[in-house]
């Protein structure tokens, strides 16, 4: 790249590395936001598009490392169309954190949701010795610990919601009622998530319909992934849960593998987490629909 365009918007050892990366003399460069500490450039250069997440550091560096690591896990899969990462930079060495990838926006009329729902089920194929992953990342803005466990409900319990209660109990998000509904979930766990076939599946972990664009064709591919092996089932729940899937998708995904009877029955379960999760993350807009999910799960 020959233009200064990145080294104003960059600092200059970055913008080198992602001129190095590129590797076109002409560029676009414009900013697209950003979110929870880490900026979002758009670059043109060479008639391509590529999408640049940056950050001087601290917790916005180690979520750039987790998603650039789960960019490339679900890319060896195969099964599922994800922006190649072109650069790291892991934020060490007083060197800002970098993610760059290509920049996917395809046209018309938007990602084929059939071929979506064929392609996470193969993805959910890919399996492991257990449920968790090699490292910690995060989902949304708040770390999410990947401990391997053996037992899903254990897992799910010590990993996903009891780590969610603790930072609302800290933030004083937890009334007395809230708190005690959501400790009887906790006690029934066994109960409502036991005697259901599973293995651990390869999952994207923050799947809604934000998180699908379409690729050129119009293949779907995910992006800001929170990859871990957990049961299919809290994938799909998360995709219903803020809506932007289409019957298609659904369709699809259950000719290519059914869920398992009694899903729609946990489905509620699973959200738990996420709503827990807005609800640290956002406020207590979110705290009626916990409310809600408890006091049915609670007993």
């Amino acid at each position: 790249m020959r233009s200064s365009v990145v080294s104003r918007l960059l600092p200059p050892e970055l913008a080198a590395a992602v001129a190095a990366a590129v590797g076109a003399p002409r560029e676009r460069l414009e900013p697209r936001g950003g979110s929870f500490g880490a900026q979002l450039l758009r670059i043109t250069a060479g008639g391509r598009q590529f999408a640049l997440k940056w950050a001087s550091g601290g917790q916005a560096a180690a979520m750039l490392a987790a998603e650039a690591h789960g960019l490339r896990g679900l890319a060896a899969t195969g099964a599922i169309r994800v922006p190649a990462v072109l650069l790291t930079q892991d934020g060490l060495a007083a060197k800002p954190a970098a993610v760059l990838s290509e920049w996917l926006a395809g046209g018309g009329a938007g990602p084929d949701q059939a071929a979506l729902g064929e392609a996470l089920a193969a993805l959910h194929r890919h399996t492991a010795p257990a449920y968790g992953l090699e490292r910690d990342n995060f989902i949304g803005g708040t770390p999410q610990a990947n401990g391997w466990c053996d037992d899903w409900v254990a897992f799910f319990r010590e990993r996903r919601l009891l780590p969610q209660i603790a930072l609302a109990a800290s933030a004083g998000l937890l009334p007395v009622a809230r708190q005690r509904a959501l400790e009887r979930v906790v006690e029934r766990l066994a109960d409502l998530l036991g005697g259901v076939p599973r293995a651990p599946a390869l999952i994207h972990g923050d799947l809604w319909g934000g998180n699908v664009v379409a690729a050129p064709g119009g293949a779907a591919a995910l992006i800001d992934p929170a990859i871990s092996y957990s049961d299919r089932e809290a994938e799909l729940a998360f995709t219903e849960l803020f809506g932007g899937f289409t019957p298609r998708f659904y369709a699809a995904y259950n000719a290519a593998w059914p869920l398992e009877p009694g899903y729609a029955e946990r489905r509620g379960l699973y959200n738990l987490y996420h709503l827990l999760n807005h609800l640290n993350l956002f406020g207590e807009g979110y705290g009626p629909q916990v409310d809600a999910i408890a006091r049915r799960y609670g007993g």
